[in-house]
């Protein structure tokens, strides 16, 4: 769903700036609140963005942002298979990649999830897309581990 201005307004108090680009809603709480964005694979001025989805959720970032310093990041890594998770990079990649306008001929955003290759950089971007359907081994480890926390 193409954010409204109510969804920008919003977004805008969460990151503490205005978007620097287009996005989508794609994932929103109970109350209707985000919880992650879908972002377009090129800023406002051209500049590539990598990161196709964004957990904007404040409680969520603080949750997942506690699991990466408690060696997360590292324990996702040793936790998933290397080929499922190159896949899922390969696959988020194409994704992002096939939203560039047609007849785009600048820079380009590279690497998978996160803008990495390979490996795990960042467990919000991985959450942030299996919470949006992706099909993220990564982001099926945060969400266990998040469960585990809480129960």
């Amino acid at each position: 769903m193409r954010a409204t201005a109510s969804d920008i307004a919003a977004l805008t108090v969460l990151l503490g700036r205005t978007p620097r680009g287009e996005f989508d809603m794609v994932v929103r709480d109970d109350a209707g609140a985000p919880v992650v964005i879908r972002n377009a694979p090129l800023l406002d001025d051209g500049t590539p963005m990598p990161t196709r989805y964004w957990l904007v959720d404040p409680e969520l970032v603080t949750a997942v942002s506690r699991l990466e310093s408690s060696g997360g990041v590292r324990a996702a890594e040793a936790a998933v298979d290397a080929g499922d998770l190159a896949r899922a990079h390969a696959e988020y990649a194409a994704e992002r990649d096939a939203a560039l306008p047609a007849d785009h001929d600048g820079p380009r955003p590279h690497g998978g999830v996160a803008g990495t290759a390979r490996g795990v950089k960042c467990l919000h971007a991985h959450y942030a897309w299996y919470l949006a359907g992706g099909d993220d081994p990564v982001g099926f480890w945060v969400a266990a581990q998040l469960a585990e926390r809480t129960a």
